[in-house]
């Protein structure tokens, strides 16, 4: 698949041409319940793929005992698309990230996360893309710690590592992704001031790279801490964010505050041989099995994988849908103020496709 395709421009797959291979983790906590209503809403666009279901996350490792079974991994290895629930991670202790462990395993190393306004709010007309390099960096989490005396926790250290070659590579994906798609701007977001190494090489590709589109879009760079504060300020000046592994994880949560929450959040997850898609959101353990969560961030995680198989025009029939039950029909679940079920909002979304 092409790597710069996570807006759409996939090699192998397009309209026409039957149901497409694609793996299928439904995911802990609330994930069960917002895949069945994202399938829902997929099935009412013809089914365009064709599902293999597996297992990852607490749910695997009551299955199997292995949060990772090697048949996940064969899978995304065979279909080389997976649409992904949310996965729980034990906090402080247990196993080891398994949303990690895949962008590694299968070098997903551009993480692509949208936000844009669907429901009246504080923030109006936001349109905001942040791309995200998602194989470096601090939080691949390369955790260790150093005894002092009879303390075996006594120092923690964590190292992080960009590569030249990686930050050339993510840099070059935002920028395309940026041509493709008609934005203006690229604002590359760093702590070279004082992770002078570590983000500023990751500052200094990114302007390699920028030299090869001048003149068709535009780069500026701002320091984490700044861009922080100015994007909830002026959030209107910004297009295309590309940061770090660390900072994307950090600003992506806030701007999806700028639009209603995490709950209207997708993201793509894009490697040269495999994409994996899901919703931003975690697992949510507490409202799980009530059918109340609100499933609109995984429906429009599938629409990004719709974009990135060819099939924009389902992708924007499943967008239009969504957006005319928010605004049209009022249907919202209780995050965005509604009173609307997990299920009943997927019915609505539904019938505005038929």
């Amino acid at each position: 698949m092409d790597p710069a395709a996570s807006s759409g421009n996939s090699s192998s797959n397009s309209s026409g041409g039957g149901a497409i291979p694609a793996t299928l983790i439904p995911g802990d906590g609330i994930g069960p319940e917002i895949m069945d209503a994202t399938l829902q809403v997929l099935d009412a666009l013809g089914a365009p793929f064709a599902w293999e279901t597996q297992q990852a996350g607490m749910a695997a490792l009551e299955a199997s005992g292995d949060p990772l079974p090697e048949a996940t991994l064969d899978s995304i290895r065979r279909t080389g698309l997976a649409l992904k629930g949310p996965l729980t991670t034990p906090v402080g202790g247990g196993f080891r990230s398994v949303n990690v462990r895949l962008r590694e395993l299968f070098q997903l190393y551009a993480n692509v996360r949208p936000a844009r306004t669907l429901v009246p709010g504080r923030y109006e007309n936001i349109d905001l893309v942040l791309v995200r390099e998602n194989v470096g960096g601090f939080y691949v989490a390369h955790d260790y710690y150093i005894a002092v005396g009879d303390d075996p926790r006594a120092v923690a250290v964590s190292t992080g590592t960009n590569t030249r070659a990686d930050c050339l590579r993510i840099a070059r994906f935002a920028f395309e992704y940026a041509l493709r798609n008609g934005r203006r701007k690229v604002t590359v977001v760093h702590k070279a001031n004082i992770l002078k190494a570590l983000t500023g090489i990751f500052l200094e590709a990114a302007r390699e790279v920028a030299a090869d589109y001048a003149g068709r879009v535009e780069m500026d760079d701002r320091i984490v801490d700044a861009c922080a504060m100015q994007l909830v300020l002026d959030p209107w000046k910004f297009d295309v964010l590309l940061c770090t592994n660390l900072f994307g994880d950090i600003l992506s949560d806030q701007i999806a505050g700028l639009v209603g929450g995490l709950g209207l959040a997708p993201g793509a997850n894009i490697g040269e041989h495999a994409a994996v898609f899901e919703a931003v959101h975690g697992s949510a353990p507490d409202i799980a099995g009530k059918g109340i969560a609100n499933p609109v961030a995984l429906m429009l995680a599938a629409g990004l994988m719709l974009e990135h198989v060819g099939r924009q025009d389902l992708a924007q029939r499943m967008r239009t849908a969504i957006d005319r039950t928010l605004n049209e029909d009022n249907v919202r679940t209780g995050d965005l103020k509604g009173k609307a079920g997990t299920r009943e909002f997927a019915q609505a979304v539904v019938r505005r496709l038929g």
